[in-house]
């Protein structure tokens, strides 16, 4: 006799107590078994069920499924978690294989004299993989990466490992491309739409908190450490430059949970990181060139102006030529860019020294980027597929450790002299609540809450990457001329760049990181009026 068709149940779900379990079909549980409910039909055709499962053991089945399915999400939460964090990791590591492979290889070509493990060559790349290395392992205590290259640098250089004077003009080369790299990101990283729309706030954050942190610093300077006071103005735009590095890695974060996009603070804060290092990398070019000009006044006051000129007119030929070289259908356009802006820059900053006008250098390298990222966003075709920023971050990859390491390297605590570290904290602690006062202030006119105000302020804070690369660069100019009183004073700025990498840049991650649930809102992306 054939099974009456209303009694199929289906057999993918099972009623218990009125609730439906349905099984998860990419899960890996076992069947939950059915209840056999065909029994038997008597003579007068009412059905006598008689379930082979019991209720009870169905649920007693239920729960050890359960149990099975919550150990396996917290074994798939594990593998996810781990996942992740080989993936944030994987670079690190394949930098730090790179350049144990470059070592590997010049000790297989060059003479044993050059490989050996104290020869001044290799002692320099022991200092950058052993900065890579430990920069992997300060983020294991959620600090920035670049503390422990600073930090590795500093124990270098007071075990006795730190001295590079036979290969002193390596080490001011690669310097100068780890600044040559700063300078053309922040050029790449000034959009002149939200610049021309938001013009007199981003003015007012950079301009006003800017000023008066140079005030500050150069009278502070001045009256404890006794630097003259062109010297306070250098030290001044050292300390000024925001970390682009520290700040864009938080708002990145910030960005997946949408804190702060409904009034569009994220393009204030890359803005005014932006026009903040533009203006303290040129401003520090120019009266870096006046320092140790050599000619008579006459020479010494125009060095600026003319530098000025030949910077502005270097970097608007160079950045249009890069409009039209390569085209946008050659085969490796990206490659061929990222080349020929690298190569400009460099020319730019090295050519400017060649002819005795330092101060175009810098200019001319922000410019050469600026001009050739705003035409190539008018090439939508090109800007889409533009793959030069990218390629730009990949190279400051290579180029941070050395970076920090050198400038960690410059403090070696025999010769510190004691004074210098405390007035130059005070300095920096005093001129920096100038500049985070002021900048709260000049928030003045945007459709903020106080909040939104204080988190802005607060996102000016970090300093490292432009600090790393501008403050030794003026004690390689005095070892360079053999200026024993300029040594002393270039010491000063760079011993008070490393004390605000140290103080600011931890401080700075963790307070944007932490303050960013309480101070900012959830929402879109929207600009601000």
């Amino acid at each position: 006799m054939k099974f009456p068709r209303f009694l199929t149940f289906w057999r993918r779900s099972i009623s218990i107590e009125g609730r439906v379990v349905v099984p998860n079909r990419n899960s890996h549980q076992q069947q939950i078994p059915t209840i056999d409910l065909t029994s038997r039909i008597d003579d007068n055709g009412v059905i006598n069920a008689t379930p082979t499962t019991t209720m009870t053991a169905a649920k007693e089945e239920m729960q050890i499924i359960d149990v099975n399915y919550a150990e396996t999400e917290k074994k798939s939460e594990h593998v996810t978690k781990l996942r992740r964090i080989y993936n944030e990791w994987s670079s690190l590591l394949a930098l730090l294989l790179i350049f144990c492979m470059i070592w590997m290889i010049m000790f297989a070509l060059l003479p044993a004299s050059m490989t050996a493990p104290s020869a001044p060559f290799m002692r320099m790349a022991f200092l950058f993989v052993g900065a890579q290395i430990c920069g992997v392992m300060i983020t294991f205590i959620k600090l920035p990466d670049m503390l422990g290259m600073l930090f590795f640098g500093v124990l270098y250089t007071n075990v006795g490992l730190g001295d590079f004077s036979a290969i002193q003009s390596l080490e001011a080369c690669l310097r100068d491309m780890a600044l040559i790299n700063i300078m053309l990101l922040a050029g790449l990283g000034v959009d002149l739409q939200p610049l021309k729309k938001l013009f007199r706030i981003i003015m007012q954050l950079t301009l006003l908190p800017t000023i008066a942190e140079v005030a500050a610093l150069t009278v502070l300077s001045h009256f404890l450490l006794g630097l003259p006071w062109i010297w306070g103005v250098l030290l001044g735009l050292v300390v000024t430059a925001i970390s682009p590095n520290v700040v864009v890695t938080v708002l990145l974060r910030l960005k997946e949970e949408k804190l702060g996009m409904n009034k569009g603070i994220h393009t204030v804060i890359i803005a005014m990181t932006s026009c903040n290092d533009v203006l303290a990398i040129f401003l520090f070019g120019v009266i870096l060139g006046v320092i140790f000009s050599t000619g008579d006044l006459t020479s010494q006051i125009l060095q600026g102006p003319i530098g000025i000129c030949i910077g502005l007119a270097y970097g608007v030929v160079t950045g249009l030529l890069m409009l039209v070289l390569p085209t946008n259908s050659a085969k490796y356009v990206n490659g061929l860019k990222f080349t020929m802006i690298t190569l400009m820059g460099s020319l730019s900053v090295f050519g400017s020294k060649a002819i005795k006008y330092p101060s175009a250098g810098a200019l001319g390298c922000i410019t050469t980027a600026f001009i050739a990222t705003e035409g190539w966003k008018r090439q939508k075709d090109s800007y889409q597929n533009n793959e030069v920023g990218m390629y730009l971050d990949l190279l400051w990859k290579f180029l941070k450790p050395i970076s920090f390491s050198l400038i960690g390297k410059e403090v070696n605590f025999a010769v510190l002299d004691g004074n210098t570290v405390l007035y130059g904290a005070i300095t920096l602690l005093v001129g920096v609540i100038f500049r985070l006062i002021v900048s709260y202030f000049s928030a003045y006119g945007a459709q903020l809450n106080w909040k939104e105000k204080a988190y802005v302020t607060i996102s000016g804070f970090p300093k490292a990457t432009v600090q790393a690369a501008l403050g030794p660069l003026a004690l390689d100019m005095a070892r360079k001329l053999n200026s024993e009183e300029n040594y002393e004073y270039a010491n000063a700025v760079l011993i008070i760049s490393v004390l605000a990498i140290i103080f600011t840049a931890p401080l700075g991650a963790i307070l944007m990181l932490r303050l960013a649930p309480k101070f900012l809102q959830k929402g879109s992306e929207r600009e601000i009026a």
